[in-house]
Formats: C-alpha cells, structure tokens, sequence
C-alpha cells in the first residue's frame, strides 16, 4: 500500500537541500565580502549589491532566490582576480546543483572554470550549456570560446607529436590551468630550438604551432574571420556610401514609435538607428541602413552580440584595445554588409576626423553619428526625426543641433540640417 505521506516527506527533503544550497552559497558571500579589504571598485560595488538583492530575496517568501544567485555568480565573474572567480565558481556549482538544467548555471560554471585556467572541466561545462539551448546561434559565445579551447588543445597534441620522446611533453599539460600550461609550453619551445635549432623543419612547425596557442590564449578564436563577407570601410568608404543620398537619423524613442512621422523615414535613402534600437514599420520605418552604436561600461566586449541586419555598422569607442576586444566578439557574421574600421571609432575626437577634444566621453551615440555625417557633407538632406524632445540629446548636443537646424517641422517631429 503506497503511503500518502511518502510524497510529502520528499518534497521536503528536497526543499530542505535546497535551502541549505543557497544558505552555503549565502556563506560564501560573507566570506568575501569579509576579506574585502580595499576600497571597492564599481566592479565590486556591483557584486555587493548583487548579495544584498540575493540575501534580500532569501528571506522573502514569495521569492526565487535562484536568479539573483545567478546575478552574484555574474557579477563576481565581472569583479575578476582569484577571489572573484572563486566566488562565481562556489556560486556556480551551488547553482548547478539547485537547477541541474539550467542553461544559465552551466554557462556561469563554464566561464569560471574557464577563468581559472580549468580547461577541461570548462568545456565539460560548455557542452552541458549547449545540450539546453535550442538555438546555438544565441549562444554563439559559448560556441567560439569551445572552439577556442578545442583548437589550444589541439596545437598541444600535435606538439606532443612532433618530439614524442622530449622531456616535459605537451601531452602532460592538457589538464593543466593555462597559467601553467602557457609558460610550460613556452619553456618546451625553446628547449627544442636550443636541441634542433630554429633551421630544423619541426622545429619551425612547432614554433608555428606555439604561435597560434599563444594568440588563442590572448583573444577567442572567430568562425569567420571574414564575418560572412563583410566589407571593412574608412572614412573615404563611409563617404563614398552616403554620397548624394538623402539621411534620415530616427529615434527609438516611444514618441517617436507611436507617431505616424517615423513610418515616413523609409522614404529617405538611408535611414540611420543607434545602439538597442527597435523597428516597427508602423512607428519609426522598417529599415535600417546605417546602425551605430557606442561601446560603454569598463568591459563592453561582454555585451549582447549586433544581430540585427543592417547595411553598413559603425561601431564607436576608445580605447583602442577594448574597442578591438568588442568588435571581435560581438560583430556577427553576415549582419552587416560593411563594417566601419578602426579609423571611424573616435570620430569627435580623431585629430585626422572633426578632432573636437571638448565632447565627454559619455556623447550620445546619436549625435556622434550625426556631426559625423555632417562632417562629411556630401548629402543633400539629413534630418533627424523624434529627436525634439527634452532627453533625446543632451543639452549641449540640442543647443548644436538648433543652432544649425534649417527648418522644424514639430508636428512632423522633424529637424532639418539641410
């Protein structure tokens, strides 16, 4: 006879391992946060207060602590060093345990194996992630970076292969963390180029090979190099492009969508959006000719990846490492027709370009593609269209934008500059 109680008891075993999950991941939050010795950077700002929403949650009944842990383990990966990592560790393998088919844990569990240097385990990790996402394409990261660490591995085996009998072999560091395994590997090199010299032929494969792992270690490997055919144009290919056509500049602004004006922008013959914009054919047009966007934040690589179709991409930033680091990693392949290069990416302050030193940093995205355009002054229309309104520019850049407006049609919610 089946006990009637037998369920019950379970679901409260079960309920009590949860609670003790979150309570040890609760525990190691304290535990960092007790070692914090320093005053905190905005990267750790941002983890203490992703602990306070987490413990705040864990004493709210009608709460799911589960992703505001996610949050912590997020933010730890963010804050970095070897005590970040060991915390988004500590919080991933709690939360692996809680939802063992969540598609967010394993990845957090990946990444900071992967940060620590546990290759192997990492891709373990990766590869769990992919078995729960149903498109790959959203998790192109996860899939590069797998790629990444299957080809380091591979320039390692065939290292192994070409000196078999040579002391330390590559073969030993593959389950080693890449603080390890990079300066073994380097040290293995110029063993065999002081034994064979550089002349020798798997000498040189080798130093080959040692190359590529070298760069593998230092960026992610791409797919598509190419990214689908993309063309990567400067300032005289933007020129050539916006050459003799008329622009249109539209805001994403709910102001803008609910108004019938914006749907007139697909009349123009190139109509430009900025950064997370949106397309509602109804409201501000359905194409998108130009896309601009502007890198912000201390680590603007680790954004969501540009999918939305455009014809040419200008991707805005400095320094130059970060915006390399992004584009590298966020453009994707067959996106875009062209892509603006490293010559378009500080357009304001370029002293090759409009080279204006007094713009902040924090410009809208908006305007720099504008006095961009401007700058060049080869069309014979360029309007902005929702961008009237208190908070679409910053006062300085309206004050600008009026001081130059050759007509305002506020009904039609449009400035002309031409």
């Amino acid at each position: 006879m089946t006990n009637p109680l037998a369920g019950l008891f379970k679901a409260r075993q079960k309920e009590a391992a949860r609670l003790e999950l979150f309570a040890r991941s609760m525990r190691l939050c304290g535990e960092y946060l007790a070692a914090q010795s320093e005053k905190p950077s905005p990267r750790h700002a941002r983890l203490t207060r992703a602990i306070g929403v987490f413990a705040a949650s864990l004493d709210t009944p009608a709460a799911d602590p589960f992703d505001s842990l996610l949050k912590v383990g997020e933010r730890a990966l963010d804050a970095g060093g070897d005590r970040g990592l060991a915390l988004a560790l500590g919080v991933a393998e709690t939360s692996t345990r809680i939802r063992q088919r969540s598609r967010g844990a394993w990845r957090l569990h990946g990444l900071a194996l992967d940060g620590l240097g546990r290759e192997a385990e990492a891709l373990e990790c990766y590869e769990r992630h992919l078995t729960l996402v149903r498109d790959n394409g959203a998790a192109e990261e996860i899939v590069r970076r797998i790629d990444t660490l299957r080809r380091r591995r591979a320039c390692l085996e065939e290292a192994d292969a070409l000196f078999p009998r040579a002391g330390s072999p590559p073969h030993d560091l593959l389950g080693q963390p890449t603080a390890v395994a990079a300066p073994e590997f380097a040290a293995f090199v110029q063993a065999r180029v002081a034994e064979h010299g550089a002349g020798d032929p798997a000498v040189r494969h080798l130093l080959k090979l040692y190359g590529t792992y070298r760069r593998l270690v230092e960026r992610p490997a791409l797919s598509d190099p190419l990214l689908g055919g993309s063309t990567p144009i400067g300032v005289g290919g933007l020129r050539g492009l916006v050459e003799g056509r008329t622009v249109c500049l539209v805001s994403d602004a709910d102001g803008t969508a609910g108004s019938a004006p914006g749907a007139g922008a697909d009349g123009y013959d190139l109509v430009v959006r900025c950064d997370s914009f949106g397309v509602r054919a109804e409201g501000t047009g359905g194409r998108t000719d130009l896309h601009a966007v502007s890198l912000r934040g201390e680590t603007p690589w680790d954004g969501p990846a540009w999918t939305r179709p455009a014809g040419i991409r200008l991707v805005f930033g400095s320094p130059a490492g970060p915006w390399r680091r992004a584009t590298r990693q966020r453009l994707v392949p067959g996106a875009q027709e062209h892509i603006g290069d490293a010559s378009l990416r500080a357009p304001l302050t370029d002293p090759a370009l409009i080279g204006e030193d007094d713009w902040e940093p924090a410009t809208t995205t908006a305007f720099t593609v504008l006095r961009l355009l401007d700058f060049l002054d080869v069309s014979p229309r360029l309007d902005l269209v929702g961008f009237g309104l208190p908070g679409r520019l910053r006062p300085r850049e309206a004050e600008w934008v009026m001081d130059r407006a050759t007509h305002v049609d506020h009904s039609k919610m449009r400035i002309a500059l031409r």
